[in-house]
């Protein structure tokens, strides 16, 4: 089992994060911050990635912290339970749409981190959790996972719809890419030998 186990601690937060790659998509989740709770939910229910994510921070400032921290501590769960990255597919790609919606997500487990953000969201907060969060929570998984990600939001009105469409594209591009490629289950795919 390819599993990660991350234990972030700092004077802003208290993080502690499981995942299994090879799950079926069981999660446990508790950030304090309801609306992303509801997403992450969503990333390892369509992912198939188990997930198990308790995360106690200074929600008290604001939720800026808890929304990092969390994005890099799962990045980095990730990232551990990759290991050498031996076998995988590497390239994931996904649609998702969700009734007016449809958001595209390409990645690269490259190792080499970038991140392009292409949504506009049209209110200041979804429940509790203040929208301009949602981009530095891709942002900061990407990096802490290594990964190149692409998040593109083609069309959608309803702010709910575009935010959870993000997610269950990532979800879905992120189980294609972790996947093992049993053509080629004991390479490393790429012709430099790492990633």
């Amino acid at each position: 089992m390819r599993t990660g186990n991350i234990s972030r601690k700092t004077s802003e937060t208290s993080i502690e994060v499981e995942v299994n790659l090879d799950g079926s998509g069981v999660y446990a989740v508790s950030t304090g911050i309801g609306f992303l709770d509801h997403m992450l939910e969503q990333l390892s229910r369509h992912s198939l990635i188990d997930l198990k994510v308790t995360a106690v921070g200074d929600l008290h400032i604001d939720q800026h912290h808890t929304t990092e921290d969390t994005g890099i501590a799962i990045g980095e769960a990730v990232l551990q339970a990759l290991g050498d990255k031996r076998g995988i597919t590497r390239y994931g790609t996904a649609y998702a749409p969700m009734d007016e919606t449809l958001t595209r997500c390409a990645l690269d487990i490259s190792g080499r981190p970038y991140f392009v953000w292409k949504v506009s969201l049209g209110m200041p907060r979804l429940g509790e959790w203040d929208t301009e969060l949602i981009e530095h929570w891709f942002h900061s998984f990407a990096t802490a996972a290594g990964i190149t990600l692409h998040v593109e939001n083609l069309y959608g009105s309803n702010n709910h719809h575009i935010v959870e469409s993000c997610y269950k594209a990532l979800a879905r591009a992120l189980r294609q890419a972790v996947e093992i490629d049993p053509r080629k289950a004991d390479a490393i795919p790429s012709t430099k030998g790492k990633l």
